[in-house]
């Protein structure tokens, strides 16, 4: 039996019922029921509503949520740009600083003894603004300032970072700005990056559920109006009768929402709203409102992480009245029809009411087919009718779903082929990697460096750092992984062919939403020619010093050869062999052995090879080495060394070559004598090194050139000594500093790890011969 014949005897079945009920039917019950249905669809409505404001709340947080991560980083960029002490930030600073940063403004706010104010600020009508009377802005400031996390539920929370939600500015109401303030205890002020632009105000009016209130009420003709209210300040003396209220203009305090308050009573509304959320279910009231008989319900809402609010539905009673008496017309009507001609009818009128259902079946299998046009026809307003329009509602929300995903689809596209292309454009190997190791993505430099294709690592993960350096990655990635920001760091890794290159990698850890870490990335660039530079330089360099010394070298020698030529002569002369004079002799023959060893040991090329060595005991063979060349000129060494030892890892004849270069030039600035004073401390597991002169100094206007390459004061220098003193103690990862006032002579400041704490050279395993 089909659906239509078993309608049919279902209408027939009916139509006799219908005939008996309608002679007694009571119009004071189908008003009734005419109500109540009514306040269903009215709290039906008021649900859908509410729930699609959920929904846009959902979309507006999480676009919310990378706009503060955004502004964070842009926060801790300003950071490390601007002094820690606001005196000496200037509101021009801020200016050129905001427009580098790609934000509206920047802000900065500090703390007095009873207010969080604005201090310095890119505009100029946010300085002196208070913040003490902003609520839970004001105790997120206080919370920031005080180092701790912030637990204010609204607005997105970071590490020394909070962004409050979208709101209109104070300072210029007419826009919806977005802010984020980063304190890190690092200065006095919190940094505040804001974006005032017309999209946040558009975006905002775009997700304002005030669309959604207007689709309602065209799905739903009888009703009046939909009102969101809320209930702290609903009915306050500062409220107007249309609901607009000139005090509470934040998005966070307005009394209405969304939607309109045009059939309103506030006296009466207030007391509903306030018994609706006391009893925790809806309320309806039968009233007048501008002339019409209407019905208003009120439905509190209560949402997870969202405050409670109302939701007031206008009902236009005269819509019940016309369905009523539409009831009666057609009930009349029908039990005459039926009377008549019943059998026919039920079967025609079967026909009728399944053509709708097929109707709705077909249009279902379209949207399941991703067919969302045309949409149904809707001829009448019962249930299947009602039916209709919702899935009419439900078609156009998919489809509007459908375009923007389609669209933002199409957009992630082009930024993905954007980043593919600049990252396989740069000349840097870039490779990505999970956190068991395997890669996942590669660029064109990665397999021009290390011979390895996309495909190659997609089938087999290679070996790129060799055992040597193994220990040190993975201590390196464990830090990452716990936060820590690490420099780029020197070192070899391995080709396809097994050959070693000499890299400098930068890494950084990928994190999700919760900041976990997903994966790796690394940066490499080949160092090989710059480090085979930098080894020419120090070869040429080292050089130069060498064929200074000798000379030195040649007069200190020449004094013992003087001694053991007069010894010898005598002992010629008087053919006698003085005991005395033989061990004298031999005395010198050892001196002139120990200058030659000496310089040798600087000339000689050696193997770079870090090794524990005294910083004392280099000094100490430095001023042997200089001391004869120190008196020609009248130059006295003065040693203050520590008692303690002090042990670095190095390579010794480097650090000697450093040392000799900044000796020597202490001893040129001296042509009329003195003191060059060597002092040697530790410090804070630091070993430093201070060589003064009493030399004229260096002028003012040369000081910050030296160490350029090939930039020299001297007629006969190189321009070198210096930048290849700089790299030698860079690479011992240390610092080199020239403090000089003009006629006060100079002062070179050395300071090198202590071994122990750091191991300089031992991601360079190898060792490089020095020709």
């Amino acid at each position: 039996m089909s659906i239509k014949t078993k309608l049919s005897a279902i209408i027939f079945g009916s139509v006799l019922l219908i005939l008996a009920l309608n002679l007694t039917l009571n119009l004071h019950a189908a008003r009734s029921n005419l109500r109540n249905e009514s306040v269903k669809n009215m709290k039906m409505a008021a649900r859908q509503i509410a729930v699609s404001v959920e929904q846009s709340s959902y979309s507006s947080n999480y676009v919310q949520h990378q706009i503060a991560q955004n502004l964070r980083l842009t926060a801790i960029l300003a950071s490390k740009e601007l002094d820690p002490d606001i005196k000496n930030v200037k509101d021009a600073q801020l200016v050129a600083l905001a427009h580098k940063l790609g934000v509206s403004n920047i802000s900065l706010l500090v703390k007095t003894e009873d207010d969080v104010v604005v201090a310095r600020s890119s505009d100029p009508g946010e300085i002196g603004l208070s913040t003490k009377g902003m609520g839970y802005w004001y105790v997120a400031f206080l919370e920031l300032f005080a180092g701790q996390e912030v637990s204010v539920e609204q607005g997105q929370s970071f590490e020394h970072f909070w962004s409050g939600p979208f709101e209109y500015s104070t300072s210029n109401p007419k826009f919806i700005e977005k802010w984020g303030y980063y304190y890190d205890q690092k200065s006095n002020y919190i940094i505040d990056p804001y974006i005032r632009s017309t999209a946040v105000s558009d975006y905002v009016k775009i997700m304002n559920p005030d669309e959604i209130v207007r689709q309602s009420k065209e799905v739903n003709p009888g009703i009046l109006e939909v009102t969101g209210i809320n209930p702290k300040t609903f009915g306050v003396p500062t409220m107007l009768s249309d609901g607009s209220d000139p005090t509470n203009q934040k998005l966070r305090s307005r009394a209405i929402k969304y939607g309109t308050y045009i059939y309103g009573n506030v006296e009466e509304d207030k007391t509903a709203v306030m018994e609706a959320l006391s009893s925790g279910s809806p309320l309806t009231l039968d009233t007048q409102a501008l002339g019409k008989r209407v019905l208003k319900t009120f439905i509190p809402i209560t949402q997870p992480g969202v405050e409670d609010y109302v939701i007031s539905v206008v009902m236009d009673y005269s819509v019940i009245s016309s369905v009523i008496k539409e009831q009666l017309i057609n009930n009349v009507t029908t039990s005459i029809i039926l009377l008549v001609v019943f059998f026919a009818a039920s079967y025609i009128l079967a026909g009728i009411v399944t053509r709708p259902i097929q109707h709705i079946l077909a249009k279902v299998n379209d949207v399941a087919r991703g067919k969302f046009e045309p949409p149904l026809k809707v001829d009448s307003r019962d249930e299947l009718g009602q039916l209709a329009h919702r899935i009419n509602a439900m078609t156009s929300h998919l489809l509007q779903h459908t375009n923007r995903l389609g669209q933002t689809l199409e957009e992630n596209r082009a930024v993905k082929e954007r980043l593919e292309s600049v990252i396989n454009g740069t000349s840097d190997a870039i490779h990505t990697m999970d956190m068991d190791g395997r890669i996942l993505s590669t660029n064109r430099a990665f397999e021009e460096l290390y011979g390895w294709s996309a495909d190659d690592v997609s089938d087999k993960t290679p070996y790129l750092v060799p055992a040597t350096a193994q220990k040190q990655e993975e201590t390196r990635l464990r830090e990452l992984k716990n936060g820590a920001v690490l420099p780029p760091l020197e070192t070899i890794r391995l080709k396809r062919d097994g050959s070693l290159v000499e890299v400098s990698v930068s890494s950084s850890v990928i994190r999700d939403e919760d900041g976990n870490p997903q994966s790796f990335v690394h940066v490499s660039r080949d160092m090989t020619e710059r480090n085979r530079m930098e080894e020419l330089l120090r070869r040429s360099e080292k050089l130069t010093t060498v064929g200074q010394l000798a000379a030195g070298v040649a007069h200190e020698i020449r004094n013992p050869l003087t001694t053991l030529r007069g010894f010898l002569q005598l002992q010629q002369e008087k053919k006698i062999l003085v005991p005395l004079h033989i061990e004298l002799m031999l005395s010198e023959l050892e001196r002139i052995n120990m200058i030659v060893s000496e310089f040798l040991i600087l000339a000689k090329p050696q193997a770079v090879h870090f090794q524990l060595r005294d910083v004392r005991l280099i000094l100490g063979d430095v001023i042997s080495l200089l001391d004869s060349q120190a008196h020609l000129f009248g130059i006295e060494f003065e040693a203050r060394f520590s008692q303690q030892p002090a042990t670095v890892h190095c390579e010794e004849n480097q650090l000697k070559q450093v040392f000799i270069n900044i000796v020597k030039n202490a001893i040129e600035a001296m042509p009329d004598g003195g003191t060059i004073i060597l002092e040697q401390q530790i410090i804070d597991g630091t070993v430093v090194i201070v060589i003064s002169d009493e030399g004229e100094g260096v002028p003012e206007e040369i000081l910050p050139k030296l160490g350029e390459p090939f930039f020299t004061n001297k007629e006969t220098g190189t321009g070198l000594g210096l930048m290849v003193s700089q790299r030698i103690i860079q690479s011992h990862k240390g610092s080199l500093e020239i403090h000089s006032e003009y006629g006060s002579g100079a002062q070179v400041t050395i300071k090198l790890p202590e071994a122990g704490e750091h191991t300089p050279g031992q991601a360079m395993n190898e060792e490089r011969s020095e020709d």
